[in-house]
């Protein structure tokens, strides 16, 4: 059954009818036996109308029947709308009886039915189930009685129910008048509920309350919420409303101000802004392709409304197009001298990349269009790398950005967004130019080494096109999408470590090394800058606080151990403060920082030379390793114990470090006649190396000799001298062979007071990096097989102690403060 328009059905029959029928409706009472219309997301109140739709076979037949009878039918709404076949399970129990009013007979055989509820019944028993549903039914009478209560509740539900007919768009006013002259709840409660958009569930709630009051109070809870709804979809379209009046105001006003402003030949906002930037265009000088993306994207502004959502895009592209620096660069400083004594004010040594700015500038004197260089600044931390950027745009003249790398995983950090995203801006490269205001700025990109990678792209495959001067020249960004010149700009990259960068990046870059500093240098960074600086930064002067040389080298010795001076300026820095509270306090005078007062500024030492205490003992060396923050001692412990041929590493060594060890213990073995050692040792004992600082992961062949050494002084009995550190790569055939980070190795040894260095002969040419003060105080011993070193770095067997050492001659020359062959 369906639910029909009541038009079709009432369009034959007059007002009269209707009232005399639904008159001899009021008169019939329900037969304890009836026929069981299901209808389908609807419920009849009783007294109220419904117009229907019969189409099914059976249900023409059960309205047949009716017709035939009293007209009287049982109508039940159906639990599941979805079923097919209707079985009495799928009915709820309680529904209307109704009279059938008119009926009307289509040309299809379905029937168009006006029927009205005269009570409410709850089905029992079925009597028959074919054709047609046949049940006993009961009768439910209303209960409760009127009551002063009741008569304000039916006054209040008649009041909101009246707002709500007005507010309600398809209900007619006359629904309102006939529910204010409604004198029974019950009645009054079903006609409301007949006229809600309820579920079906809640329709039937109301329909099974028999109680008046209760039914009367789910009803007007259930008119509140309609009401609320519709006063808030009223409210909804009044603010619609008002802005759409409000848009056609200002519409209309702005079309009369266009028309006053023809009249008075002045022109309007909106051209003034479109000339305006017509005219920024201009003045910006840009290339060809950028200019003519620039003037179509104008012509497609001019044409916009300012209030379509495509205007702000459009507009903020014009802006980013016409503020960067197509044709503006700063003028560079040739002057050589003046250069170098802005470098030399700012930083003391780095002569390398002194020297590689000055070359730069030299070039640029005799060829105006040199294009801009690319550096690569590795080094330590606290060496000066990204300070000694600004210095360099100092000295040339120029404007200085800076962008920092780490954590960047983004290829849209170097690129930028394309304008289809929401809030795309360029990328970094592109805002940094745009910021310095000149196509030329020195632009640091620092701790390139840091550089992250993940699903969004990798940012150094996108700084590939950045770094290399064959490509940069026509750089396209994502968001601008015209290629812009970078040949022009000074790039300079910083990195700890060359390792994590990528092997075509590290290509395109020129890498200039900053190795660590010297006791000497530091102490000269101190009293030349660091010291001034802190004084300043603490609200100090020379007449409060003075630094002894004594304080600041202990300073750097015993309280920091580093390549750079980051930490040394922080314990300036600690006893600045210090004095800074004694001045606050209330002291007078000069404060003088000597060796002697540092501790109780700054507490106990902090480290401590152990060369002596390690070395005491045979299967001790010491060694030189090179790590990310500059150079430091590597101590290698051997011991040895019964066993059978085993051989144990430890410390987190890597596998290289671990193949180096395994290359000197066969190379002790295969020589162990010539080491006066058993040639069978290994067989009835095992060997154990560890070295030390075993949370710090290790590797790399430098450490061979100094295994090969600790090894060699435990089976010999024969303790390492004290004073002595080596490195060096070892072969099965005896060879030392060179490494790395030779300068690092050797600062790290003068810090740590060894006075004898014993290098392989090919890493000889490395020490024109070491400064001269540090190599006068070091005695170099270069070897070219692992025999050597054990003639040099073992202290003399006992037996041989005191005889024949007047005329004993050590393996090769040896000289202070120059390189000795071995």
């Amino acid at each position: 059954m369906k639910e029909d328009p009541i038009d079709t059905i009432l369009e034959n029959l007059s007002a009269q009818e209707v009232a005399e029928k639904a008159e001899e409706a009021k008169g019939m009472e329900s037969p304890e036996e009836l026929p069981i219309l299901p209808i389908r997301e609807s419920v009849l109140y009783p007294k109220m109308l419904l117009p229907l739709m019969v189409s099914q076979d059976r249900h023409v037949k059960l309205i047949d029947s009716a017709l035939l009878g009293n007209k009287m039918i049982g109508v039940v709404a159906l639990k599941n709308k979805e079923a097919t076949e209707v079985k009495p399970e799928d009915l709820f129990e309680v529904g209307t009886a109704a009279y059938i009013l008119k009926m009307l007979k289509m040309p299809n055989n379905s029937l168009r039915l006006l029927i009205q509820g005269t009570s409410r019944i709850q089905v029992g028993e079925f009597t028959q189930k074919d054709p047609f549903l046949r049940a006993r039914v009961k009768t439910l009478a209303d209960q409760g009685e009127k009551s002063s209560e009741t008569q304000a509740l039916m006054a209040g539900v008649k009041g909101i129910f009246q707002k709500f007919v007005e507010m309600a768009p398809n209900l007619p006013a006359e629904l309102a008048i006939m529910a204010m002259n409604v004198e029974e709840p019950g009645v009054l409660a079903d006609l409301i509920a007949s006229t809600l958009n309820l579920t079906l569930e809640d329709k039937q709630a109301i329909l099974e309350t028999l109680d008046v009051i209760a039914r009367l109070e789910k009803v007007n809870l259930s008119l509140s919420k309609e009401l609320s709804v519709l006063e808030l979809g009223s409210k909804i379209q009044s603010q619609v409303r008002e802005g759409i009046d409000k848009s056609q105001k200002e519409y209309f006003l702005r079309e009369q101000l266009k028309a006053i402003q023809k009249e008075l030949g002045e022109k309007d906002e909106r051209t003034v802004e479109i000339e305006d930037l017509r005219q920024r265009i201009a003045r910006a000088k840009m290339p060809p392709e950028a200019l003519k993306e620039a003037e179509r994207e104008l012509d497609r502004l001019a044409k916009m409304p300012p209030a379509a959502a495509e205007y702000t895009v459009a507009r903020t592209y014009l802006d980013w197009l016409i503020e960067i620096p197509w044709a503006v660069a700063t003028e560079d400083n040739l002057d050589i001298q003046q250069a170098q004594k802005v470098l030399d004010e700012d930083h003391y040594d780095l002569e390398k990349v002194k020297k590689r700015i000055l070359e730069y500038l030299s070039v640029r004197k005799l060829k105006a269009d040199m294009k801009g260089p690319i550096l690569c600044f590795v080094g330590p931390p606290g060496t000066g790398k990204t300070s000694v950027g600004k210095s360099i745009a100092k000295a040339l003249g120029r404007k200085f950005i800076r962008m920092s790398l780490g954590g960047v995983r983004d290829e849209a950090e170097i690129r930028g967004h394309r304008r289809t995203y929401v809030g795309a801006l360029p990328g970094r490269i592109i805002q940094g130019i745009r910021k310095a205001g000149s196509n030329n700025p020195v632009f640091m990109l620092d701790e390139i080494d840091k550089l992250g990678m993940d699903f969004r792209g990798d940012p150094s495959s996108a700084l590939l096109e950045v770094l290399d001067p064959e490509q940069n020249y026509s750089f396209s960004d994502h968001y601008l999408e015209v290629p812009f010149d970078l040949s022009k700009v000074m790039f300079i990259t910083t990195a700890n470590i060359l390792d994590p960068i990528p092997a075509p990046l590290r290509d395109r870059m020129e890498v200039l090394d900053l190795p660590g500093y010297t006791e000497e240098e530091k102490l000269r960074i101190a009293k030349d800058f660091l010291v001034p600086k802190q004084i300043a930064a603490h609200g100090l002067t020379e007449e409060r606080i003075q630094f002894r040389d004594g304080a600041l080298r202990r300073i750097a010795l015993e309280y920091t151990r580093e390549a750079g001076v980051r930490n040394l300026e922080r314990e300036i820095a600690n006893i600045c403060r210090g004095v800074a509270r004694k001045v606050a306090e209330g002291a007078e005078g000069l404060t003088v920082v000597d060796p002697e007062s540092v501790p109780s500024y700054l507490g106990p030492v902090k480290f401590f030379s152990e060369v002596a205490e390690r070395t005491s003992e045979p299967g001790v060396a010491t060694g030189l390793a090179w790590t990310p923050t500059g150079g430091d001692l590597l101590f290698v412990e051997a011991t040895r114990m019964k066993g059978r041929k085993g051989f144990s590493l430890t410390g987190q060594l890597g596998e290289v470090m671990k193949e180096s060890a395994q290359a000197a213990l066969s190379y002790v073995r295969s020589k162990a006649k010539t080491l006066k050692i058993s040639d069978n040792f290994f067989d009835s004992s095992d060997i154990h190396i560890h070295v030390p600082a075993g949370a710090i992961p290790k590797d790399g062949p430098s450490a061979g000799v100094t295994m090969f050494t600790a090894i060699t002084s435990l089976l010999t009995g024969r303790p390492v001298r004290s004073d002595v550190a080596m490195t060096g790569e070892i072969t099965l055939r005896g060879l030392v062979l060179p490494v790395g980070g030779i300068k690092e190795k050797v600062l790290a040894a003068k810090r740590a007071g060894i006075t004898t260095l014993i290098l392989p002969k090919k890493n000889e040419k490395d020490l024109e990096e070491v400064p001269e003060q540090v190599k006068k105080d070091l005695e170099f011993r270069f070897v070219q097989k692992m025999d050597e070193v054990i003639q040099i770095a073992l202290k003399p067997e006992p037996q041989k102690r005191f005889q024949g050492v007047r005329n004993s001659k050590a393996p090769g020359k040896k000289r202070r403060g120059k390189a000795s062959k071995a």
